[in-house]
């Protein structure tokens, strides 16, 4: 989960067992574990791929609003779209990190720490820019 700047809010690493729409409610159960985290939120955007149930047990568990972004029915080829390029763009920032570029973890704990861990590297190194 990330916000619209792209930085990282909260992570969930599981087995390809679990479905992205299950993957998602133990992500926001995770993310609301911290209230203060996420007080401000009030719309998520996802893609299609989490379409269907997701939306109704957001609504209700949480009275999030999932917004479900959809590609043009005319859309030919690539086409970049608003606010689903935002999570890719982050995931390309963390393919960047050596430790990252390829799944060697055995735990996927490790793998949560790690992304929050390179996440770190790349807030300091945009403060010490600016």
């Amino acid at each position: 989960m990330v916000d619209t700047l792209g930085l990282i809010l909260a992570v969930v690493v599981h087995g390809a067992q679990i479905q992205d729409r299950d993957g998602a409610k133990l992500l926001l159960e995770r993310a609301n574990a911290d209230p203060a985290l996420l007080a401000r939120l009030e719309k998520l955007w996802a893609d299609a791929g989490y379409q269907g149930k997701l939306k109704d047990w957001v609504t209700s568990h949480y009275q999030y609003v999932l917004e479900i972004v959809k590609r043009p029915k005319d859309a030919v080829g690539f086409k970049v779209l608003p606010r689903r390029w935002i999570v890719e763009r982050t995931l390309a920032w963390l393919s960047r990190c050596r430790r990252l570029a390829k799944d060697y973890e055995y735990l996927p704990k490790v793998s949560e720490q790690l992304i929050y861990v390179a996440m770190i590297g790349l807030m300091v190194r945009r403060l010490a820019v600016n």
